[in-house]
C-alpha cells in the first residue's frame, strides 16, 4: 500500500508540519514575554474569561488537568496568575490572572499582530480562507467516537 491510500495519514502530516512551523513562527515573538506557546494559549483564554475553573480552561484548551497543572504552576511561579481552592469544593481550582499578568496582554498581542502583518504579506489571505474549513474539520473530529 502506498502513503496515497491513507488521506487521513497525508492530512495528519500536512497538518503536524505547518503546525510546528507557524508555532515556531508564533513562539519567536513569545520568546521575548518569557511565555512559551501552550502558555499564551492560556493566557489568551483568561484575557477574555478570568476567573475560570481549570475543568472550564482544559476543556477549551482540550487539555486534561494532568498536562494543564504544570503550565499552571509555571505561570504562577511567575506571578502572571494566581490559582486558588475552592472553598466549598477542594477539589475545584479558580484561576484569576495578576496585574502583570493582565498588563502582559497588550504587549503580546501587538507582537503577535505584528506577526500576523509579516504572514499576511508573505502568505496572502491563506489563514483567512482555510481557517473555517479548519474550524469545521476539528468540531467534526471532536465529536468523533471511534
Amino acid at each position: 500500500m502506498a502513503n496515497t491510500d491513507f488521506p487521513s495519514i497525508r492530512l495528519s502530516q500536512a497538518l503536524y508540519t505547518t503546525s510546528r512551523l507557524l508555532i515556531q513562527q508564533i513562539q519567536s515573538k513569545l520568546n521575548e514575554f518569557g511565555l512559551t506557546y501552550p502558555q499564551f494559549l492560556v493566557m489568551l483564554i483568561l484575557w477574555e474569561n478570568d476567573g475560570l475553573k481549570v475543568h472550564q480552561l482544559g476543556e477549551k484548551l482540550s487539555l486534561d488537568s494532568g498536562t494543564l497543572t504544570p503550565l499552571l504552576k509555571k505561570l504562577e511561579s511567575q506571578n502572571i496568575l494566581k490559582r486558588k481552592r475552592g472553598e466549598a469544593d477542594e477539589r475545584t481550582v479558580t484561576i484569576h490572572l495578576t496585574y502583570p499578568g493582565k498588563s502582559l496582554q497588550v504587549k503580546t498581542l501587538e507582537a503577535i499582530a505584528m506577526l500576523e502583518e509579516q504572514l499576511e504579506i508573505q502568505l496572502g489571505k491563506e489563514t483567512q480562507k482555510l481557517l473555517p474549513g479548519m474550524e469545521d474539520f476539528l468540531d467534526k473530529l471532536k465529536a468523533l467516537k471511534i
